[in-house]
């Protein structure tokens, strides 16, 4: 995709060279860690921008701002762009499919419709022989009584679209409970997506990457600690995983991103159950689950994105230490967290990434990585920093 298209001389210096552009659509903390791998290969980043206060608009220079669904700012944005890509899925399918005829969307529009739609997911993966959990699709009370019938209660409702971080996700325990939810769709017309709910002894990501010509890369499984629906703390590689079932997660990864040709990096989070693994959501773009990456491996998923989509060769994504712990800061009791990195940072071997959000109560503020020999002691100095940024430092 870009690459050939310097000439250089005896000299070996290059000539009518200029940097490839990656347009991205989203403004949020994904785009803005993007922004450092760009700067480190010269790469020139052009991201669509919710507000001149996004995360985003902060750090990269070429920050125009519009809403992901309007067609003007995106056709704007693209212009003499060498690749379009995205940091949340939240953009309209067939609008990018008009784009795709003029310049490569990666990843496609064909694909990404299975991050944007879990109801088509679940038909996918099913099709692809992909394990998944039971599940039905949901147009009213007698659906889901039938379900309910089949797979007893607890089950999980969820909107097929929309939903992130635990929202559009409902634990039901009882027909009364999603009375809500069903009188919704049957003013709008809409549907549900029902799902059993899986005795999951742990939970795991498997991220990888894969590029236009199809090499894929696959980092080292990490496991996933949820609190209140949003990913809190990540181990990676997954602490106490036997080899072989990691083997086996990390194969369905990869054909997950050959069978819908994923292009980009992808994460596919996954159950453990005590019969193997199933497959609970896609996400087509860098992800929570690996951000542990920037330090925790040699590649990371920002690097690996913006080699994947410019369909350049992937980077090595063994892990340089046996444990590596990634913690989110959700919330804060500070107004301005910063005021405490005299503490946060005499920890020394404590990485934090902040993304220059305003605080609200859980909200996605930053995240602090630790490398180490152990993971209780990697977890321990990485919540230790999170919880003098959050004020319950004791």
């Amino acid at each position: 995709m870009w690459g050939d298209g310097g000439v250089a001389s005896k000299r070996g210096k290059l000539k009518n060279v200029s940097a490839p552009i990656v347009a991205v659509i989203g403004g949020g903390q994904l785009a803005r860690m993007m922004q450092e791998s760009a700067t480190a290969l010269g790469i020139h980043l052009r991201v669509l921008v919710e507000s001149d206060q996004a995360a985003t608009a902060q750090v990269v220079p070429d920050a125009p701002v519009g809403a992901a669904t309007d067609e003007v700012a995106i056709t704007r944005l693209v212009q003499g762009a060498n690749v379009l890509t995205f940091e949340h899925e939240h953009v309209p399918g067939d609008f990018l499919r008009q784009l795709a005829r003029k310049l490569p969307v990666e990843p496609h529009p064909d694909a990404l419709v299975y991050a944007q739609n879990k109801l088509k997911m679940r038909q996918k993966m099913a099709q692809i022989g992909v394990p998944n959990p039971r599940w039905a699709q949901v147009e009213g009370a007698a659906d889901l009584e039938k379900f309910a019938e089949q797979v007893g209660w607890s089950l999980v409702l969820k909107t097929p679209t929309g939903g992130y971080d635990g929202k559009g996700v409902l634990l039901a325990h009882s027909f009364a409970e999603c009375q809500p939810w069903l009188q919704r769709i049957s003013e709008d017309g809409g549907v549900l997506l029902a799902e059993e709910a899986v005795p999951f002894t742990s939970e795991i990501a498997v991220l990888l990457a894969r590029r236009p010509s199809g090499e894929i890369a696959v980092w080292p499984v990490a496991q996933t600690i949820q609190e209140n629906g949003v990913c809190a703390v990540v181990h990676a590689p997954a602490p106490n995983l036997d080899t072989e079932l990691a083997a086996k997660a990390q194969e369905i990864g990869k054909k997950i991103a050959k069978e819908l040709r994923v292009t980009g990096v992808m994460a596919v989070e996954m159950f453990v159950t005590d019969t193997g693994v199933v497959v609970n959501e896609l996400a087509m773009r860098p992800h929570n689950s690996g951000h542990w990456t920037i330090e925790g491996s040699v590649t990371s998923q920002f690097e690996q994105h913006l080699r994947a989509v410019l369909d350049l060769p992937l980077g090595d994504t063994r892990a340089v230490s046996p444990a590596c712990t990634m913690v989110n800061l959700l919330g804060s009791e500070y107004e301005e967290p910063r005021v405490q990195y005299a503490k946060a940072l005499a920890v020394p071997a404590a990485k934090i990434h902040y993304y220059g959000k305003s605080v609200r109560p859980g909200r996605k503020l930053g995240h602090v990585t630790v490398v180490g020999e152990d993971f209780a002691k990697t977890e321990a100095n990485a919540r230790k920093v999170v919880n003098i940024l959050k004020g319950n430092a004791k």
